[in-house]
């Protein structure tokens, strides 16, 4: 199955190493999903995630570019040649919602998700970290 991960996941997978976001994130590569990633949403993690306030403690914004590749390199690169901008309230979103249709992902994992609402309408459902771990757990 092919997800997308918002922004909100790192964050939080960045902030606490107890939570939902950091055991999805521990388990990549998954044999159970296949991360999607476009271009503009790499560059959204790197602005967000590179902010003083979202530096794992001890991590300087050459760890967090460091994680980051790593990430990108276990994600399927996806190209989107076309724009649906306005979908949702926020472009930020709108461009996670792209990549995830354009790659076909079945899910979009984010800590906002009523921030997504419309995507079921393109066969994507948000759901939150805690939701999509609960989901491959049960997979398998």
């Amino acid at each position: 199955m092919k997800v997308v991960f918002d922004t909100s996941v790192l964050v939080a997978a960045a902030r606490s190493r107890t939570g939902a976001s950091h055991a999805l994130i521990q388990t990549i590569p998954s044999s159970a999903f296949h991360l999607c990633l476009s271009v503009a949403l790499y560059s959204e993690w790197q602005a967000v995630l590179t902010r003083p306030e979202h530096l794992p403690p001890g991590a300087g914004p050459d760890e967090v570019k460091g994680f980051l590749r790593y990430l990108a390199a276990q994600a399927h690169l996806q190209e989107i040649h076309f724009l649906w901008r306005p979908f949702l309230p926020d472009p930020h979103d709108d461009l996670v919602l792209e990549l995830a249709f354009a790659a076909g992902a079945t899910h979009i994992v984010t800590h906002n998700v009523k921030d997504f609402r419309g995507s079921a309408q393109l066969g994507v459902a948000a759901v939150t970290p805690r939701e999509f771990l609960h989901l491959i757990r049960s997979a398998k």
